[in-house]
């Protein structure tokens, strides 16, 4: 009898879990920014609050095989792209199962960390991967203020308390300490990477400097193991397991499709420079 395709075996588990007799492969979908930030209808953000559900559930299964990771997020938050990363290795680890990521349109700075955090990433040959580097950006609203008429009041307590007040005139030392906290976090990110990819990283070519390659490029660079797809491997290594997607808990305003007009146009341009920066 020929074996069904891999498309046909996906059912989604919701709020429970559905105990089965044959092995299971689970998915998570990894998709979005990562924020500490909650979005207004509570779609593209990545946070470990959000993620929490799904990746129990997905670790839940009986007869676990592997747990899959479907990644694309251009980055975000890395206390959150940290704690999402660290969830999901001492789940692996108790549960003793291999964790493959897929990287999809883009796994790249936080992305990459969240991949990173798997034993095995296989990325698509098209897939845009690394940016393994650190970035803040602002805007400086005095000559704004000063054109409008508007006094800027402004009472603290500790000489530091105001750094980067994008309503104050920006100075040389705050920009060196910014500058510092970049280092201190792209160093982290470095060793992060160091240690789940090992000697598998290329050493003839810098990898940290927030440059993206393309999958194969990756590939040869030690940054994923692999190019292929979920599909592929998945019916390649685990012919008959039984794939099942793990979705998150929506909550009530999600489901019902409410949010603040306001901040949803706000969170959706800031969303939207997030991805312009890989094209997407």
């Amino acid at each position: 009898m020929a074996k069904r395709g891999l498309a046909g075996r996906i059912p989604v588990v919701g709020d429970r879990i559905e105990r089965r007799d044959s092995d299971v492969v689970a998915v998570v979908k990894l998709h979005g920014i990562i924020t500490q930030h909650a979005s207004p209808v509570g779609r593209g953000v990545l946070n470990l609050s959000t993620v929490e559900s799904a990746l129990t559930r997905a670790f839940s299964h009986d007869n676990l095989k592997a747990v899959a990771l479907q990644i694309n997020s251009p980055g975000g938050a890395p206390t959150q792209s940290g704690l999402i990363a660290e969830r999901i290795r001492q789940l692996a680890d108790e549960k003793g199962v291999p964790v493959i990521a897929f990287c999809e349109d883009v796994a790249a700075s936080g992305g990459y960390w969240l991949a990173c955090a798997a034993d095995e990433i296989v990325a698509h040959r098209t897939s845009q991967v690394g940016s393994i580097g650190v970035i803040s950006g602002g805007f400086g609203f005095t000559g704004l203020i000063d054109r409008l008429g508007i006094e800027r009041r402004l009472h603290t307590a500790g000489q530091n308390k105001a750094r980067l007040d994008p309503f104050s005139p920006e100075k040389d030392e705050d920009v060196e300490w910014l500058k510092g906290v970049h280092d201190d976090l792209h160093g982290l990110f470095t060793e992060w990477v160091r240690e789940r990819r090992g000697s598998r990283l290329a050493a003839e070519q810098d990898l940290f400097t927030g440059d993206v390659w393309l999958g194969q490029r990756a590939a040869d660079l030690g940054l994923v193991d692999r190019v292929g797809n979920l599909r592929d491997v998945v019916s390649e290594r685990y012919p008959d397991a039984e794939v099942v997607v793990a979705e998150p808990k929506k909550s009530l305003a999600a489901r019902l499709g409410l949010g603040a007009p306001a901040a949803a146009v706000l969170s959706a341009l800031e969303h939207r420079a997030a991805w312009s920066r890989f094209g997407l």
